[in-house]
C-alpha cells in the first residue's frame, strides 16, 4: 500500500516511519518544502502527482500550555487549515483511506473521566489549548461527514492520549510535560539546584503513552482499518499525577533535590484519561511501561539532544 504520512519529521511521523512494519508499505514522507499543507493548491498537486492509497495525517503545530497560550491564533488557524486542505484534496482525488490524528484536547474540560469518544462537542473546552482543540474537532467532524456522504471513503480519527518519546521536543516553551520535565530536572541536576518548581499543586492527572507504542498501533490499525471504529481513543487505561511524573523522572535522571509548588501557575484540566473500551475491543494494547518509556526517552535526550 502507498501511504502518505504528513508531519513525517515530527515525533509521531518519525516513529511511524521508523517502525519495523514500515517496509511492508511504500511510504511517502515529504518535508514541508515538498508539501506545504497550508497551501491548498500545493496539497492538491502533491496528491494528484503521487496518488496515495492512504493518508495518515500527523502534521500539526504542537506544544504545551505555554506555547498554546502564547500563540492561540497560530494553533487554531494553521492546524485547521492543514487539516482541511489535506482532507479535501484527498476526498476530491479519490483517496479512499484516511487516518486523522486527533487529540484528547478535543474533550470537554469538565467531562467525566475516563473520556469516551461520544463526548466530543458535549461541553466547553479547556481554555489553555482551546484553539488547537477546535482545529482538531473540525478535522474529526469533517472525516465523519465525508464518510456519511459516501461510505466508500474510510476517513477515521485516532485520538491518542499524550505522547512522548524519541524525536520529542525538549524545550519548555514548545514541549509537552514529560520532555520539558526531563530537561528541567536534568538541568537542575547539572547545576546543583536544591529545588524545582512544579506548576500548581501537582495533583492534576495525565496519561502519557510512549510514541513507539502508538506507531505500533498505527500499523495494527492499517491491517484492520475497515473494522476500526470511526473515532477511537488510544491510551493506557490508567494515569498518574504530575507529582508522580516528576518523581519518576527524577529517579531516572538521578536528581536528589526537593520539589516545591507554584500555585500561581495554570495546570490545565484536572484529569485527562481516555476511555480505552473501544481500543480493547479492537484488540490492541501498549507494551511499554512508564518507567521503560522515561528511561528510553532520557537516553535519547542524553545521547542526541543535550550534547
Amino acid at each position: 500500500m502507498k501511504i502518505l504520512i504528513t508531519g513525517s519529521r515530527g515525533m509521531v511521523g518519525s516513529n511511524i516511519i521508523e517502525h519495523t512494519t514500515a517496509n511492508k508499505h511504500e511510504i511517502l514522507s515529504p518535508t514541508s518544502a515538498d508539501l506545504n499543507l497550508l497551501d491548498a493548491e500545493s496539497v492538491k498537486q502533491y496528491i494528484v502527482a503521487n496518488s496515495p492509497d492512504m493518508v495518515i495525517h500527523t502534521a500539526g503545530i504542537v506544544g504545551g500550555i505555554q506555547a498554546n497560550m502564547a500563540e492561540p491564533v497560530r494553533f487554531l488557524v494553521d492546524n485547521m487549515q492543514m487539516g482541511l486542505n489535506i482532507l479535501m484534496a484527498s476526498r476530491t482525488h479519490e483517496v479512499k483511506w484516511f487516518m486523522n490524528l486527533g487529540s484528547s484536547c478535543m474533550y470537554p474540560r469538565d467531562a467525566q473521566n475516563p473520556l469516551s469518544e461520544d463526548l466530543i462537542l458535549k461541553g466547553e473546552l479547556e481554555p489553555t489549548n482551546e484553539g488547537y482543540a477546535i482545529a482538531k474537532v473540525a478535522s474529526t467532524r469533517l472525516c465523519e461527514y465525508i464518510n456519511r456522504e459516501d461510505e466508500s471513503f474510510l476517513y477515521k480519527t485516532v485520538i491518542p492520549c499524550n505522547l512522548y518519546g524519541k524525536y520529542d521536543k525538549f524545550y519548555p516553551e514548545h514541549s509537552h510535560m514529560i520532555p520539558a520535565v526531563i530537561r528541567k530536572i536534568n538541568d537542575a541536576k547539572n547545576n546543583n539546584l536544591k529545588s524545582i518548581d512544579i506548576w500548581g499543586d501537582g495533583l492534576a492527572r495525565r496519561e502519557f503513552m510512549y510514541t513507539a507504542d502508538f506507531a505500533d498501533f498505527v500499523y495494527y490499525a492499517i491491517d484492520n482499518f475497515e473494522v476500526m471504529p470511526q473515532n477511537i481513543n488510544v491510551g493506557l487505561g490508567h494515569d498518574y499525577t504530575i507529582n508522580e511524573y516528576y518523581k519518576k523522572i527524577a529517579d531516572t535522571v538521578g536528581y536528589q533535590g526537593k520539589f516545591t509548588h507554584d500555585l500561581s501557575r495554570p495546570t490545565g484540566m484536572q484529569q485527562k484519561l481516555v476511555d480505552d473500551t473501544k481500543l480493547k475491543a479492537f484488540g490492541w494494547q501498549p507494551q511499554t511501561t512508564l518507567e521503560q518509556g522515561i528511561q528510553k526517552t532520557y537516553d535519547y535526550f542524553s545521547n542526541e539532544i543535550s550534547q
